[in-house]
């Protein structure tokens, strides 16, 4: 078996990448700078990147692509919320408590406690706690905020040191996905949200479920299970199923354009991936001082493999 590929980078498409790195290095002060490719791209503790291509206009995020935001481990939430509030190109998304008032909080520990496994509550679960009074617990939690070009920021504290921690996704077929990645890129599965009892492409499908739960970034509410999600490395790679009901798009041409993960035998991959029915997207090319193949996921997520 090929050693599980190590996650190397996310790319975006953006109008002034110098800007958007800037904007990353004010806010998570362990990143810097760098050049990767001849191009410019940033760089974080644990060796993650953001790449950027310079693009005319704005991308979008519509219609829904599998990738939906990346996020960062820090030291101190409330500690950089209160930073936050302080620094004019730093915007914070409210988490909305319920559906039927606009009240909000910024993190989420600010609100009820979790029930269960689930990162919030449904409205039956939401009565009950106001019916026990059942106050916030307050510390530590996550919260969101928007990076230049609309890119949606998750930031997770606290923790020992500040580095890259995780993508956000959205799979059709989350448990099927866990299954493909388990597959054929050799990843892990999460620990706490992966299923982790066998399972076969007929076995893993499970239907959505059918309770909004809070809070959530819209006043409506957010489905949370079913859930699961891989590991690489350090970086958790993790989904939930897609909000509405029409399929997921190629990513490729929008804002979050594709992710990259770093294999040290591309050749032994792609006759890997090819021999598994895998379908390849592009090359392999040149991409920098190396070389790259883009192979498509579950959901039609682009995934480059970069030779490292």
């Amino acid at each position: 078996m090929l050693p599980t590929p190590t996650f190397h980078h996310v790319h975006l498409n953006v109008t002034e990448p110098e800007a958007s790195i800037s904007w990353y290095t004010r806010q998570f002060a362990s990143t810097q700078r760098i050049t990767w490719g001849g191009e410019p791209a940033l760089q974080t503790p644990n060796n993650i990147m953001l790449l950027f291509n310079k693009v005319d206009k704005p991308r979008g995020i519509t219609p829904q692509s599998a990738i939906w935001h990346f996020g960062w481990h820090v030291t101190d939430v409330r500690k950089k919320l209160a930073e936050y509030k302080t620094r004019a190109e730093v915007k914070l998304m409210p988490l909305y408590t319920d559906e039927e008032s606009e009240k909000y909080v910024y993190i989420n520990s600010d609100t009820w406690p979790n029930v269960g496994n689930v990162l919030g509550l449904t409205r039956a679960q939401i009565a009950e706690a106001k019916a026990k009074n059942i106050q916030p617990k307050g510390g530590g939690g996550f919260a969101y905020m928007q990076a230049p070009d609309n890119t949606l920021v998750e930031y997770i504290g606290d923790h020992p040191a500040e580095r890259f921690n995780h993508v956000h996704m959205w799979q059709e077929q989350p448990f099927c996905a866990q299954l493909w990645y388990q597959t054929h890129l050799n990843a892990p599965p999460m620990p706490g949200w992966a299923k982790t009892e066998p399972m076969t492409e007929s076995t893993c499908q499970v239907q959505r479920g059918a309770d909004r739960t809070w809070p959530a970034l819209t006043q409506d509410g957010m489905f949370r299970t079913p859930r699961a999600g891989v590991m690489f490395g350090d970086v958790a790679v993790q989904w939930y199923a897609p909000q509405g009901d029409a399929p997921l798009v190629s990513p490729r041409g929008q804002h979050y354009d594709h992710l990259g993960f770093g294999v040290a035998d591309l050749d032994a991959w792609i006759a890997k991936l090819q021999g598994e029915g895998v379908t390849l997207l592009e090359g392999p090319y040149k991409l920098g001082d190396t070389r790259a193949v883009m192979i498509e996921g579950p959901s039609r997520e682009a995934l480059e493999l970069v030779q490292v």
